[in-house]
């Protein structure tokens, strides 16, 4: 075989790889807030898993960056194998997309849409725009691969004999589609390749179908390499992503005859015969096995049972596989992380109240320090964190609810300073064990008590978007907070004056009312940063309107 030749595929591989890379960017940036909401839907059902993982394939035209994110979410606890599934079925209903699109007949057009695209992305008036402009040419370029294949593999009409051999044996043809899916580790990529060399008639109907069924065996290395170093939850969703491909061919193989009937009866041309094979293959196998979810998700389990012990990491949700399979799911990483911190403070927050009504404090240090430790390098990672997502790209929307989550983040480890001080304070005592007077204790938990609702009532506001509760902050909360920070000093100080406590320690109190007033300021900006997500929610759904 001619060297040229081999670098021409070579060549028509990486224009149509580049394609789909280019399309599935610009997809992602496009539908920007909406893919982090549908991330966050919940999919408590297999069958709206299996919707979702349909949906989020056909947004980013790529299953490989569906099972990387599953695997991902499994490995942070916030999807279980069941739900895991469910998405993972609907991942390989929705990479049939792309079959359906290459097997038109457009390749004449590629060209054109090349030029169109590049004149979006070298002119348009908005980033929004200049996106869509790339997403045209990859899909040009994904045609003009298309062509390139095309031309390419006519070289395979002189080796006869390799083709007598993927047709002599189905298993042959398995074995051909999983390895080639495994190097390129692109179904699509495969899918074309065949439908190129079928449309040239160099390969028959009956060697290319076993192809596509290993191209679906294949295309379950990306999420064993995503599920590399993760936990064993992880690992199960990974295998469940193999197990689920894997068995699906061998039934088919059991009926190929049939199923190659049916094919061949769903359109006239190869092209689309080969492409409806893959949709039919991935459509009935998700039908066959949807009702057993439950039962497949325990045989899994049986297979790779867990015993490993938890992670010890105290960064739970940022995966770094997520960044380049999603940017849009990274930044939903980091929302959950920030309410992972957030609990955290909730936690140091219980130990402080702990402090000020127990005798001994000493057991209550070790605890407080680990959590205010945990909270410091969490904030850090959110901040690292969303730094290489910005360098990803992201629509203006997203990008601004990613920096409300890392300003959040930055308040938040300014509550647990304030906290680390009124755990320090808390050693101050009067002789008798006492912290202040009887009166002086009555109004620090008065304002205690407000300054921890504000907290908890902002984080509320931030998980749910939900405004109410932020105003309930802003309006309510904060001035509150502030009127009794006032109105408690000068009572304080009044005391002072009148000797009825020590001056030394009434300096202490005044520290105390500081740092709780503090904490409500916080909290406030906190509450601001759900009103800003809101507001950008707001300005989607406007555009969606109009």
């Amino acid at each position: 075989m001619d060297s040229s030749v081999l670098l021409h595929a070579a060549g028509g591989v990486g224009l149509f790889l580049y394609g789909i890379k280019l399309m599935s960017e610009a997809l992602q940036f496009i539908a920007g807030d909406r893919m982090r909401h549908l991330i966050g839907t919940l999919t408590k059902t297999p069958l709206r898993g299996v919707f979702v993982g349909s949906l989020v394939t056909v947004l980013i035209q790529s299953s490989s960056g569906t099972t990387v994110m599953t695997v991902s979410f499994v490995n942070a606890g916030l999807m279980t194998l069941k739900q895991a599934i469910g998405i993972i079925m609907g991942a390989n209903i929705g990479t049939t997309v792309t079959a359906q699109i290459i097997a038109f007949k457009i390749n004449d057009f590629a060209l054109p849409f090349i030029a169109l695209g590049v004149a979006l992305a070298l002119f348009g008036r908005s980033k929004r725009q200049r996106y869509l402009g790339n997403g045209v040419v990859g899909f040009g370029l994904l045609f003009l691969g298309m062509q390139t294949m095309e031309g390419a593999t006519r070289f395979m009409a002189s080796h006869g004999e390799l083709l007598l051999f993927l047709s002599s044996n189905p298993l042959y043809g398995v074995a051909a589609g999983m390895i080639l899916t495994m190097i390129v580790q692109s179904s699509a990529a495969t899918i074309g390749l065949t439908i190129a060399m079928a449309s040239q008639g160099l390969l028959g109907i009956d060697a290319a179908i076993p192809i596509i069924l290993g191209d679906n065996i294949g295309t379950t290395i990306t999420a064993v390499l995503a599920a590399l170093g993760t936990n064993r939850y992880a690992k199960q969703a990974a295998a469940a992503h193999v197990l689920f491909n894997l068995l699906g061919v061998a039934i088919f193989l059991s009926f190929l005859p049939l199923y190659k009937f049916v094919v061949v009866q769903t359109a006239s041309d190869v092209g689309r015969q080969l492409a409806n094979a893959h949709t039919i293959f991935n459509i009935v196998n998700t039908i066959i096995f949807i009702p057993f979810a439950s039962q497949f998700a325990r045989l899994v389990q049986a297979i790779l049972p867990i015993t490993e012990p938890a992670s010890a990491s105290r960064v739970f949700y940022l995966d770094k596989k997520l960044l380049d399979a999603s940017p849009a799911a990274a930044v939903e990483a980091a929302k959950d992380e920030l309410m992972h911190m957030g609990d955290i403070v909730q936690d140091m927050l219980r130990i402080v109240r702990r402090a000020y009504t127990e005798r001994d404090i000493e057991p209550l240090m070790p605890q407080f320090a680990d959590k205010e430790k945990s909270v410091n390098e969490i904030n850090k990672a959110i901040s690292s964190y969303a730094s290489e997502i910005w360098q990803r790209g992201l629509s203006g929307e997203v990008s601004t609810v990613l920096g409300c989550y890392v300003n959040a983040s930055g308040d938040l480890e300014r509550v647990g300073d304030h906290l680390e001080n009124l755990m320090e304070l808390s050693a101050i005592r009067f002789d008798d064990g006492s912290h202040f007077s009887e009166r002086a204790t009555q109004e620090f938990w008065d304002m205690f008590d407000t300054a921890e609702q504000a907290v908890s009532c902002a984080l509320l506001s931030l998980k749910a978007e939900d405004t109410a509760k932020a105003d309930y902050v802003i309006h309510d909360l904060e001035d509150r907070i502030d009127s009794q920070e006032k109105r408690y000093r000068r009572n304080h100080i009044d005391r002072l004056n009148r000797g009825e406590c020590n001056p030394e320690k009434g300096v202490h109190f005044i520290d105390i009312l500081s740092n709780l007033e503090r904490i409500g300021d916080h909290s406030h900006n906190i509450a601001y940063f759900t009103r800003d997500i809101a507001s950008v929610n707001a300005q989607e759904t406007t555009k969606k309107m109009n």
